[in-house]
């Protein structure tokens, strides 16, 4: 076997493969034997179909399995032979056909980087550190109340929290919504589900009240007609409702899951939420702050295109509904952020090859029962991961990288940040 390897920029290969052509005629030869034993056609008794009609009907599905998984095993012996590490599979080019005794191939892939030593000691972290307190369980608990709130109808004039039914028209130059009548709306006043705008318009307002007042709509708004003009906009109260709150009494505590309606029972499953809640946000920021500085200290690192490509497609598409394929330049704007998320992930996971991380079985397990623990049946959920090795690689995963995490902060210059639990929960850049 010939091996010659071709370097196509910093990371690419294209290895060119040359193998004896008998050793594809040999197995080719040894397979239509062996189907003559065995293979049954009309007309013929078993083991009694003569060998031409076999290469007929058989020799080139014979042929060009035999084909592909030689090009399989000589390509792992390459690969071996020349010490490369390639990031995915690999693109193989051939003819099939002998040239002077010799089937050639090409193999083209990207390999993994070149890694530096990398210097963790030298990487200043924040680690953040947070704890659930009374008030964050009367919190949530005030939370679950409005969740379950009712709503009665009131004669007075709209405040925040009052939910508002009205019917309008917007009209900007020649445009208007609805084209005729008025189009029907409720929301509740306050809480985020329309502009601050609009919000404003309909405070202080009463059942069968008409008015009529400019708005200004935000630049986002889903109407492109409407989206950052200031509009004359029509409005007809069609009625106003107060929030009518549920009491935290033992009806209320069964609705989830505490049997005894005890509120004792209730602030004890609260917090156990909470807490499991926050461990997870506090490691997910972690493992944010640990990926920030390593992209941060080794920007030059280079990266697979495949890789940054791929992260790239998948940042783009986040945002955009289930089945829709991002635009060219969607990827494109994600593609430097992509490339630092790729560096980390490479910077992360060489650190775990080089200081022998093994993965830690009993946090799989916690990790895995908080997750189950979501679900109402629970051991379902569990049963699921263990059927399913994608379910559980990706799980591993998660472990590892948490490890990684919390290995890099306990060896790097850490200081510990010490927040509320709402300041933890809220979304970084909030």
């Amino acid at each position: 076997m010939q091996v010659s390897v071709e370097n196509v920029g910093k990371l690419g290969r294209k290895l060119t493969v040359k193998f004896p052509a008998e050793r594809l005629e040999t197995q080719v030869t040894e397979r239509i034997a062996e189907m003559g034993r065995t293979v049954r056609l009309k007309g013929f008794r078993p083991g009694k179909v003569p060998t031409n009609v076999i290469k007929q009907r058989f020799g080139a599905q014979v042929r060009g399995e035999a084909l592909s998984e030689l090009i399989g095993s000589t390509l792992r012996e390459a690969v071996n032979q020349e010490k490369l590490q390639p990031i995915a599979n690999p693109s193989v080019d051939t003819t099939g056909n002998a040239e002077d005794g010799e089937i050639a191939y090409t193999a083209t892939f990207e390999i993994m980087p070149e890694f530096p030593v990398v210097d963790v000691a030298a990487l200043e972290i924040a680690r953040p550190k947070a704890e659930v307190k009374d008030e964050d369980i009367d919190k949530m608990i005030e939370t679950l109340r409005t969740q379950r709130r009712s709503f009665d109808d009131v004669s007075r004039a709209s405040k925040e929290g009052d939910f508002v039914m009205f019917e309008y028209a917007a009209e900007a130059g020649d445009y208007r919504f609805p084209a005729e009548g008025l189009e029907r709306a409720g929301s509740v006043i306050g809480s985020g589900t329309l502009f601050k705008a609009l919000d404003e318009a309909l405070t202080g307002r009463s059942a069968g009240d008409d008015l009529v007042q400019d708005v200004a709509f935000p630049e986002d708004f889903r109407n492109p007609e409407l989206a950052g003009k200031t509009a004359k906009v029509t409005f007809k109260i069609v009625k106003v409702q107060e929030p009518n709150l549920p009491a935290v009494d033992a009806d209320f505590i069964q609705l989830f899951g505490v049997v005894d309606g005890n509120i004792d029972t209730f602030r004890k499953e609260v917090r156990a939420n909470l807490e499991r809640e926050l461990k997870a946000t506090l490691m997910a920021r972690l493992k944010s702050e640990v990926a920030e500085k390593l992209a941060g200290a080794y920007p030059d690192l280079d990266v697979p295109d495949l890789m940054a490509n791929a992260e790239a497609q998948s940042l783009a598409a986040g945002n955009l509904p289930r089945g829709q394929q991002p635009s060219p330049e969607m990827v494109a704007q994600a593609l430097p952020f992509a490339k630092k998320r790729v560096i980390a992930a490479l910077l992360m996971g060489e650190i775990a090859r080089k200081n022998e991380l093994r993965l830690d079985r009993s946090r799989m397990g916690e990790m895995l029962t908080a997750i189950a623990s979501t679900y109402e049946e629970p051991e379902k959920v569990i049963e699921l991961y263990n059927s399913d090795p994608q379910l559980m690689q990706g799980l591993q995963n998660r472990v590892m990288e948490d490890q990684v995490a919390e290995w890099v902060a306990n060896n790097a210059k850490s200081t510990d940040q010490e927040l509320s639990f709402d300041e933890v929960m809220r979304p970084i850049g909030a």
